[in-house]
């Protein structure tokens, strides 16, 4: 006599169909045994990947806490020599376009860990949820005042664009009033 039972696996859409070998019924020890056995082994499988994926992610960590380390050290650098020596206002604004982009950076990749560490199913701690939405608002700020520090360095551009465009707009009507005079004061006087 066998004995068939699906169940459904939190979280996945799909059911496991397990055959159980049955003596008497659906309820004997025997069956409940295996039915056990068979879902506890999947449940040790499924810790098993869950394992290996939170190894992978502190080796990721690792790694990240490595850049962290190296990018400190380049910022310290960069603070020894810019307080011992001031560049023109095009490099500092080189400088400062990718220490804030960088900043972005790091603002999205503390947010994205925050999020992850805030999960309901991770942590139950109510304090990370603020500290994510935070640093996610902090991101979206530092993304913003990138967007306008790029917007008002395009402005300057073109504002230094248009200003030696004029220059040469002046030069040009310059030279040309030294070279016709004449031709020059019968146009205007039609205008």
């Amino acid at each position: 006599m066998r004995g068939v039972m699906a169940c459904r696996l939190s979280g996945s859409g799909s059911y496991n169909v397990v055959v159980i070998p049955l003596r008497t019924s659906l309820c004997s020890l025997d069956a409940l045994r295996f039915y056990l056995s068979s879902f506890q082994i999947k449940r040790l499988k499924d810790l098993e990947k869950e394992k290996d994926a939170l190894w992978s992610g502190l080796e990721i960590l690792d790694r990240g806490r490595l850049w962290y380390h190296q990018r400190l050290e380049e910022n310290r650098a960069r603070w020894d020599i810019e307080s011992r020596i001031w560049s023109s206002s095009y490099q500092n604004e080189l400088v400062e376009a990718r220490s804030c982009l960088l900043r972005s950076q790091i603002q999205r990749v503390n947010g994205s860990l925050g999020s992850v560490m805030s999960e309901p199913n991770v942590s139950r701690n109510p304090w990370v949820s603020d500290a994510v939405a935070d640093s996610d608002l902090r991101w979206h700020n530092t993304a913003l005042t990138q967007k306008v520090s790029d917007k008002n360095h395009q402005i300057s551009l073109l504002e230094l664009e248009k200003d030696a465009l004029l220059q040469q707009l002046e030069d040009l009507q310059a030279a040309r009033m030294h070279q016709n005079p004449h031709k020059l004061r019968r146009r205007s006087a039609f205008y």
